[in-house]
Order: structure tokens, then sequence, then C-alpha cells
């Protein structure tokens, strides 16, 4: 019963922010990153990208995802090129949820990929406040893995958000700079990262 009045009051918090922003010129993408790196990674350094079985069965939405991460590997100097030696690989992915009815139960979730692939979703669309329609949530993740010539690890980082933002390419682009943030030597532990990106 608590679990679900906290999950209204979430949810009830992110509409009144998304109606009082209405006149604002920019959305807050809060983040929470989590960093490793191990070992260090020389300032410049070139890269190319790595692919799971499952990313390459799925080229162009991986390929979506890339460029959303080559351009915020460029913001902190590593740049792509053919047979680099540093590996990246990247990843995201993206749960919708919708929100509770007047009773603070759950009426739905869906679990995806954030490029093109349709969500699962269960239960009825409901209605949070009279008058006023609901609004599902997102909570998307997004991992970026540097490995070196001998496969070792050598920069690990996560992050993640919840939001009622539905244009994921936007958003996934603001997380992977905040995973990116104090490259290549981030700060130890899980931290808040804030971007701001355009409305």
């Amino acid at each position: 019963m608590f679990s679900g009045f906290v999950r209204k009051a979430r949810v009830a918090l992110l509409i009144g922010v998304w109606l009082l922003s209405g006149c604002a010129g920019v959305r807050l993408v809060d983040t929470q990153v989590n960093s490793f790196a191990p070992q260090a990674i020389a300032a410049g350094a070139s890269y190319q990208f790595a692919r799971l079985p499952s990313q390459m069965a799925d080229p162009v939405n991986q390929e979506k995802l890339e460029k959303l991460a080559e351009q915020a590997l460029a913001k902190v100097g590593l740049r792509r090129q053919n047979n680099a030696p540093l590996r990246v690989q990247v990843s995201a992915v993206q749960r919708q949820e919708h929100a509770m009815n007047q009773d603070g139960v759950g009426i739905g979730w869906g679990l995806g990929w954030v490029f093109g692939h349709g969500a699962i979703s269960m239960g009825n669309d409901g209605t949070l406040f009279p008058g006023l329609d609901a609004r599902p949530t997102y909570w998307r993740q997004v991992s970026l893995i540097m490995r070196n010539a001998s496969g070792a690890v050598v920069f690990e980082s996560h992050a993640s958000h919840e939001g009622i933002w539905s244009d994921g390419e936007v958003v996934l682009a603001a997380m992977l700079d905040a995973a990116l943030q104090g490259f290549p030597t981030p700060p130890a532990g899980v931290r808040q990262v804030n971007i701001e990106i355009p409305r």
C-alpha cells in the first residue's frame, strides 16, 4: 500500500513538473550515473564500435544508437576510426510505465529497446486526476563499455533516467553525455548528473 502511494506521488510530481515547465525553453534530464575507470585512456584516442550478436541482428537501430554515442564520445576527445585498438560497446533499454488509477494501483508496464521495438503493455489506461489524461513515464538506461586491444575493460559507465519525455533519441543523447561526465577519470560511486536539453 505504501509503495503504491509513493509511486502515485512520483507520477503526480512528474506531471506537475511537466505542466509548470510548459513555457520553459529547456528540459532537465536528471540522470543517475555510475562509472568505473580501471585503466587510463590516452587523450585523443581512436576507437571502433563492437556489437553483441543481438545488436548485430538489429543493425538499423544499433546504428542510430552508435551515432548518438559517437557525438558524445567526440565531446570528450575520442574519435571513431576503423581498426582502432579501443573498442566501444554501447547499449540502451527502455521501460514504459503507465500512470496509476485513482486507487494507486499500477495499470500497466512495457519493456523494449529504445529504437523501433514495440513495448509489451498490460492493462488499460486510466486517469490520475479528473479531467487530466494520464501520461506514461519512461525509464531508460544506457551503458558504455570500452575495452583495449587485449579485451580488458578500461572504462565502464551506466546511466539511468526516469521521466515523462517520449522522444527517446533526444533524451538518450543527454544520458550518454551524462555517462561520460568526468571522462577519463570520473568520480567514484553513484552520482546525479543534470543535463539540460531543448524543449
